[in-house]
């Protein structure tokens, strides 16, 4: 699996989508979407990262190095713990 279809495989099971219906709101093939995650394709074009940011609500920054979205994951765990 490449870096970036890790990354958007767990930023769309963290948001609670589907492939099916991250894919319709991306308006991107539910096949396309899949192969990116698996690694079958490994360089998505620059539109097609742009709907999947836009959908997932990260950049395509958050996208190609997971550092923003990391970030404020462990931020929002932090907070649990410590209203917890």
């Amino acid at each position: 699996m490449s870096e970036i279809g890790e990354r958007i495989k767990t930023i769309r099971k963290d948001r609670g989508l589907s492939i099916n219906k991250f894919a319709k709101q991306a308006g991107v093939s539910k096949s396309y979407v899949s192969n990116i995650e698996r690694g079958v394709q490994e360089n998505p074009s620059l539109g097609v990262l742009d709907k999947m940011a836009s959908t997932l609500n990260v950049s395509i920054q958050d996208l190609l190095s997971g550092e923003g979205y990391i970030r404020q994951k462990k931020e929002k765990e932090n907070e649990v713990t410590e209203t917890s």
